[in-house]
């Protein structure tokens, strides 16, 4: 395997939708990589001579500079065998990863999709982050979220800000019963619609599923706020990890 090259390409193309861009007259061989919204560069693949990265020999090299954001990380990294200080990019923790077979196909993508990550802007690391888990209140004074589910399984909801579609939402019905009630599934975000009375004001919409339903008793106020430090659902909230163990053990 002289480089992985060609099967960055193919990666970067199938996974991102991004085409190499050759920027430099002088320098044929090198090809930027960015992202759509913002322009950054997420990865940059060069030819440079085994010299210039303090190996024996006169071959030139192929590399691909990816951005880490974890400096500790870099420093690790970079005493492993195919890794060097980002060539020619040396602020920001960028790093210079050997394509010739030192490194697996599989590792050198895997820095590459953290390089992704660390350049994306606000709203496209908000498209990537993992699903989360939320807790979000539901009144009784102005939705009847019992009878709707009692009625089908999938209802519409206020579209939380920050939650997407594959989240995890506990459904928290507020006094007079006042305890988590149900676990749903987000399988829609987005949805166009506009509400505004009195105190409620909606500019859109999300689809959740019934996936799980606790007894009134189980997770009331009290018991939050005791055990897991919440005192107040007044708008959706990530919840903490004890709490999501214990949603996902009963």
């Amino acid at each position: 395997m002289d480089s992985f090259r060609d099967d960055l390409y193919r990666y970067i193309r199938k996974k991102y939708k991004a085409d190499p861009e050759y920027l430099w007259r002088r320098y044929p061989g090198y090809a930027a990589f960015r992202h759509s919204d913002n322009a950054k560069w997420f990865g940059l693949i060069m030819d440079v001579s085994a010299e210039k990265l303090g190996l024996s020999g006169e071959k030139v090299k192929d590399i691909l500079n990816v951005k880490i954001a974890d400096s500790m990380l870099t420093d690790i990294l970079v005493r492993q065998p195919g890794f060097f200080r980002g060539y020619h990019i040396s602020r920001g923790n960028w790093l210079s990863i050997l394509l010739d077979g030192t490194v697996s196909f599989d590792e050198i993508c895997r820095w590459l999709d953290e390089s992704y990550l660390n350049t994306a802007s606000k709203e496209e690391k908000q498209k990537l982050r993992p699903p989360k888990e939320w807790i979000v209140p539901s009144n009784p004074k102005y939705y009847d979220i019992q009878a709707a589910f009692a009625a089908s399984e999938e209802i519409d909801w206020k579209q939380g800000r920050g939650i997407k579609t594959g989240d995890t939402v506990y459904m928290y019905v507020a006094a007079p019963v006042s305890a988590i009630l149900y676990k749903c599934m987000v399988t829609k975000t987005d949805i166009p619609y506009h509400f505004d009375k009195g105190r409620v004001h909606m500019t859109g919409l999300m689809k959740i599923r019934l996936q799980r339903q606790y007894p009134p008793d189980q997770f009331t106020f009290e018991r939050l706020g005791d055990e897991y430090g919440i005192h107040a659902v007044r708008g959706p909230r990530g919840i903490p990890e004890t709490l999501g163990k214990a949603l996902q053990e009963n």
